[in-house]
């Protein structure tokens, strides 16, 4: 397949082109040359903005556009109206942030996410992520057509080059050991969806010319977030010590959920369907799931490579978990 990519060198898209490449697939990158352009010598690469500079595609013809770097809606319009006669068919990774929050439950069927009245699309707003998604759906479905749109919802994506440590924090913590402060409890529900098991399925729903919507994720019984701390902990060999306190606890402390305690979504929150998202369709299309072990070890090992002085984006201070753990042992969380 000839495939573009919109971006391809951060993250996702960075993980999506190293697969297309060890398949034997030909790439072509668009991006601004912001990031990663020591990477993938051997793909063509042209560098422009995707809101202003696509004329410079020319007149080059594509099996398939990927588009992992979607926010505004009227980015992706152009962009699909743009590739609609030029590509066969049109990928778009959007997010489970897509649907409506209130729904116990993600499906491929559950109802999306609405922008509210006033709120307008023209501009990307982090406050309104998941409506945004939806109609950047919207727009890729309505210049393509059904039969050659595939729509992505990814839930959280962990892996090597994570530039949000939503996950990282979890192995970066056990390696340096002692006593860590872990959320409410071991058989709490997680899901997340490697990176790299993301972008190898998405090549085989390229190769397979697939359509329509997918959930990307590891199925809701795959592991426990108990399961995955103590993976991260095996896979750093570290002497660190669980210490499950409970929601109540680190609520009345005022812990921020999902970046200041990553993997933690307490129920208060209204967020049912976050960690109860169907994988059915994706797992019955080749869709596979690694090791929670497999993933810890390797994000870690990529960990090591980054600078010491590195800013987290996500995860508790030390001398905050330090404080956590202390009036947690005096009240007896």
């Amino acid at each position: 397949m000839r495939v573009l990519i919109l971006g391809g060198t951060v993250f996702a898209g960075r993980h999506i082109v190293t697969a297309l490449l060890e398949r034997g697939h030909e790439v072509t990158l668009f991006h601004r040359g912001r990031n990663g352009t020591d990477l993938f010598a051997q793909c063509e690469r042209i560098l422009g903005d995707r809101s202003t500079d696509l004329q410079r595609i020319g007149t080059r013809r594509f099996d398939a556009i990927v588009d992992p770097s979607g926010y505004a809606p009227p980015v992706v319009r152009l962009s699909a109206e743009f590739f609609a006669p030029r590509a066969d068919r049109y990928l778009f990774v959007s997010s489970v942030n897509a649907y409506d929050s209130t729904c116990e439950r993600f499906t491929e069927d559950s109802p999306r996410a609405e922008l509210p009245a006033g709120v307008s699309d023209a501009v990307y707003d982090a406050e309104y992520y998941g409506p945004l998604k939806a109609l950047c759906e919207r727009a890729a479905e309505s210049a393509f057509g059904a039969e050659r749109t595939i729509v992505i919802r990814p839930g959280l994506i962990v892996g090597p080059f994570d530039p949000t440590d939503r996950y990282s924090y979890w192995p970066a913590r056990m390696a340096r050991g002692g006593e860590v402060l872990a959320p409410n409890a071991p058989s709490d529900p997680v899901q997340f969806i490697d990176a790299r098991d993301l972008a190898a399925w998405i090549v085989t729903l390229l190769e397979t010319r697939a359509h329509g919507p997918y959930n990307a994720i590891a199925p809701r019984d795959a592991f426990t977030l108990g399961d995955v701390l103590e993976a991260c902990r095996a896979a750093a060999g570290s002497d660190a010590r669980l210490r499950w306190v409970d929601n109540a606890f680190l609520e009345a402390s005022g812990v921020g959920p999902w970046m200041e305690l990553p993997l933690w979504i307490p129920p208060s929150l209204g967020l049912p369907g976050f960690f109860n998202i169907d994988a059915t369709r994706a797992l019955a299309t080749g869709l596979r799931i690694r090791a929670p072990l497999e993933t810890a070890r390797d994000t870690l090992a990529w960990l090591r490579t980054r600078s010491a002085d590195h800013r987290w984006a996500a995860g508790l201070d030390a001398e905050r978990e330090r404080e956590l753990l202390r009036l947690a042992d005096q009240r007896g969380a």
